[in-house]
């Protein structure tokens, strides 16, 4: 099992906020990210939402930090550990630019990106940056296979509905940055199969998961390379797109409901769990709790 910190401050997200996080200052920033690197976590995670409709500010909160230069900031404050975006809105994006700014921050991180992918579910978002919703998902699949050809081939060259280009170089390269495809539709787990490194799937039980992970496992394109599934240690219940209550909030706290949470999702089949560490009044409080977090948890798995 491997472990990857949600990065607190980047977004606001009201099922998880904690009191310090609106006023955490750049050198506080700092210091998580180094104590996290301390304390044994393979990765750090950024969101990812460009633009937040007034409508659902209440229920999403209004700062979501840009994704890759959220990365790019923790990059430079660590050593070690992964930068990962959970998960790049990728239809927002121009393939060639999420190619170059992914391969430069694996070059000079010294090989540490992974790139997060999903196809982004709210319709003013993409009303505003004048992306069509409703083709989303045909996007990102053709943006995929544009981003490995500029990756893979030496004289890259693509030819499709919504992106095309011939006649260029393209570097740096990356030596390899593996890609985790979001989504919990089939449509999704069809992707993760086919362009993946590894799937996210977004608030599912573990109970739900083994029967997702069967259909990946049978999807075409699906073979015995090495594969993540990330399943997330909190429970945010609240109904996908809309963001209706559904439940309360349970975020695991304390040595014997982090085990817990972590064994559920060993047991069912994921790979990595994603860890938000809620309830902290203050940034010392949250510190304590990644320390905590490293000698309880982490080291049990290691």
């Amino acid at each position: 099992m491997e472990f990857g910190l949600g990065f607190p401050c980047m977004n606001l997200y009201p099922p998880t906020l904690q009191p310090w996080e609106a006023k955490a200052t750049s050198a506080e920033l700092v210091a998580i990210a180094r104590k996290a690197e301390a304390v044994g976590f393979d990765y750090l995670s950024v969101s990812d939402h460009i633009v937040m409709s007034a409508e659902m500010n209440e229920a999403m909160g209004a700062r979501w930090c840009e994704a890759v230069t959220a990365l790019a900031f923790l990059a430079g404050a660590t050593q070690r550990i992964r930068l990962y975006n959970s998960v790049l809105v990728l239809p927002y994006r121009d393939p060639l630019l999420v190619a170059k700014q992914f391969s430069t921050l694996d070059m000079m991180s010294g090989g540490r990106a992974i790139l997060g992918v999903g196809i982004g579910h709210l319709e003013k978002e993409f009303e505003v940056l004048g992306v069509s919703h409703a083709d989303r998902a045909a996007i990102a699949d053709e943006y995929l296979l544009a981003i490995d050809a500029l990756w893979s081939q030496d004289a890259p060259s693509f030819e499709g509905r919504f992106a095309a280009f011939a006649d260029i170089v393209f570097e740096p390269k990356p030596a390899r940055v593996p890609v985790w495809i979001g989504g919990n539709s089939a449509a999704a787990i069809a992707r993760a199969a086919r362009s993946g490194d590894g799937w996210v799937p977004w608030k599912i039980t573990t109970d739900e998961l083994p029967a997702l992970l069967d259909s990946l496992h049978r999807q075409p394109g699906y073979d015995d390379r090495p594969f993540d599934v990330v399943m997330p240690m909190t429970i945010i219940q609240r109904e996908e797109g809309t963001q209706r209550v559904l439940g309360e909030t349970v975020i695991p706290d304390g040595r014997d409901e982090w085990l817990a949470a972590v064994d559920a999702n060993h047991r069912a089949g994921a790979t990595v769990t994603s860890v938000n560490l809620g309830h902290a009044s203050s940034v010392e409080e949250y510190l304590d709790k990644l320390d905590a977090f490293g000698s309880e948890v982490i080291s049990q798995y290691r």
